[in-house]
């Protein structure tokens, strides 16, 4: 029972630190995104 826990415990921590960097991409994707609608209400 010790082990399968520790296994989903590992499995959960490695998928967090691994959406952190598409977290992380997507926060980009989204402030480029209101960059441009921005320079587009400016015209």
């Amino acid at each position: 029972m010790k082990s399968i826990l520790l296994a989903v415990v590992a499995v959960v921590a490695m998928a967090s630190l691994s959406a952190c960097n598409t977290v992380h991409g997507f926060g980009k994707d989204v402030q480029k995104l209101g960059d441009k609608i921005e320079g587009a209400a400016q015209k």
